[in-house]
């Protein structure tokens, strides 16, 4: 895969599920609607995706080393990966009982971050078990966080 592509593509990825995993995760703590938490999922898709798009083609344009079109593949790739992982996590939200859903959307994102872990460990030759943990990790620590402001928010404000 040409490196252009394959950072759009990771940092979509990485950035669709941790960004969308934290989402529902204070969404639901601190709402409990199906209805809130499919219209974040929905704006983030978008305007996330945008944003990460934006930072990746400005990023790679600061380091005056990529042509125009490694610049613009790098850019449309990070849009198109961060959506599809973001909406993604709709289905489950959309098809099953909300906490169902929930625990569902977890594991799917954490599987997801935990498969593409094992194949940059193996690129790198690294032990796949640190860099998959590492990355994990990071995105238990969000998951965590999320719910806990989230469980702030709705008893503060709710």
């Amino acid at each position: 895969m040409r490196h252009s592509l394959k950072t759009g593509f990771s940092f979509g990825l990485t950035s669709g599920i941790i960004t969308t995993l934290g989402l529902i995760s204070g969404l639901h703590s601190g709402t409990r609607s199906k209805f809130v938490i499919i219209g974040g999922i929905l704006i983030i898709a978008i305007a996330d995706a945008f944003s990460d798009a934006l930072g990746i083609h400005i990023s790679e344009e600061s380091e005056n080393k990529h042509t125009a079109k490694e610049i613009w593949e790098s850019t449309i790739s990070t849009f198109v990966a961060k959506f599809i992982f973001a909406m993604s996590f709709v289905i489950p939200i959309l098809l099953l009982p909300l906490l169902i859903a929930i625990i569902v959307s977890i594991g799917w994102g954490l599987s997801l971050l935990g498969i593409f872990s094992f194949y940059i460990a193996k690129e790198q030759r690294a032990k796949p078990w640190k860099v998959i943990m590492e990355h994990l990790l990071i995105a238990l620590v969000v998951i965590s966080i999320t719910h806990y402001v989230g469980d702030w928010i709705g008893s503060t404000f709710g």
